[in-house]
Order: structure tokens, then C-alpha cells, then sequence
């Protein structure tokens, strides 16, 4: 089941980056990272071509209120979002309490641990003061970058789908899954 999120009021911080909610001030950021192509296209949509794309999803990240801006230097180098998983694609995720994450990251950050970072803090967040069962965050099978940070966060395959592009495409997809009690056991 997806349970309300709503990450307006708050502010995670990890050794390199801020995780807040975005601000109309963030556009040129948003902008500068989401027209890059390769970025948006990793994660299922096309990069973005005009400012006024950019406003959209912007508007749409602060409407919506589960989408946190990655900032790094006074800086917003991507993103983060709490999103409701797809119920009918996952009934087996009824039972619990839970969400999906997805994420982009600015191709000058790439390969740094940021992500990493980013998810890890998120996940403390989802599991200690959202009180969620269970994560899940898939990625399209030829985009080995966020298998890569899904692996290094904990995650476990849940099973293969073909994944639907913001484009209209269909991409051989995994969805991964990381339980409460797994991560309980990890750090311990």
C-alpha cells in the first residue's frame, strides 16, 4: 500500500549534500542538468529542450511534495523522488507499507558516491520516521550506473517487467526491494 509523503518541511543532510523540497529559485539548476542529453534518458525521459519543460517538472515537483532537491554546494545536482509504486505491477507489495524511489543526478556528479549517498540517507528517513515496510527502486537493465547504487544500498531483486518510458518506449526493467527488517539485519 502507498502511504501519504509529504517531504515539503524536510531537510536531510549527509556529509556532501542537502536533501530538501524544491524552490521556484532552483529552475536554472534543473534546467542545467535535465537539458544534458544521456541524463533523463537513463532514467526514461527525454532531456529537456526548452526552460519552459524545466518549469513544468519543476511545478510538478513542488505540487506534488515527495520529490527532494539534491543540493551539493549550494547547487541542485538532481533529484529524489518518494513515488507511489505501481499497486497493479506489484500486488505482492499490498501488505506492506511502502513506496518507490527514483532518482537523476547531474552527469558532472556522476561516479562520485553521491547517489549512493543520497539514497542511503532517504532510506534512514523512509524507515525510521515515515515508518515504511518496504522500499522498492527499479532500473532499466542497460542502465548499469543505478543497478550499481541499488547494490551498494542493499536492495534485492523483487522481479523482471518491461518498463515504459516517458518517451513510449518499452525497456526490459528490474524492480528491486529493500525491507525494513533486511536493512535492520545489515547494520547490525
Amino acid at each position: 500500500m502507498n502511504p501519504e509523503i509529504d517531504i515539503t518541511k524536510v531537510v536531510l543532510r549527509t556529509k556532501r549534500l542537502i536533501l530538501r523540497s524544491w524552490k521556484e529559485s532552483d529552475l536554472q539548476d534543473l534546467y542545467e542538468y535535465a537539458s544534458v542529453p544521456g541524463v533523463g534518458e537513463s532514467a526514461g525521459w527525454v532531456h529537456h529542450d526548452s526552460m519552459e519543460e524545466s518549469k513544468r517538472v519543476l511545478k510538478m515537483f513542488m505540487d506534488g511534495k515527495y520529490t527532494f532537491a539534491l543540493e551539493c554546494e549550494g547547487k541542485v545536482i538532481g533529484s529524489l523522488g518518494i513515488d507511489p509504486y505501481n499497486e497493479k505491477l506489484f500486488p505482492e507489495m499490498e501488505p506492506f507499507k511502502c513506496r518507490e524511489i527514483g532518482y537523476v543526478l547531474s552527469k558532472d556528479y556522476w561516479g562520485q558516491g553521491l547517489m549512493t549517498e543520497a539514497v542511503k540517507e532517504v532510506l534512514r528517513y523512509l524507515f525510521e520516521t515515515e515508518n515504511l515496510d518496504a522500499v522498492l527502486c527499479s532500473h532499466y537493465l542497460k542502465n548499469a550506473r543505478s543497478a550499481r547504487v541499488q547494490k551498494k544500498c542493499g536492495f534485492r531483486h523483487l522481479k523482471n517487467f518491461t518498463g515504459e518510458t516517458l518517451y513510449g518506449t518499452k525497456e526490459p526493467s528490474e524492480m528491486n526491494v529493500l525491507f525494513n527488517e533486511d536493512r535492520k539485519i545489515q547494520v547490525h
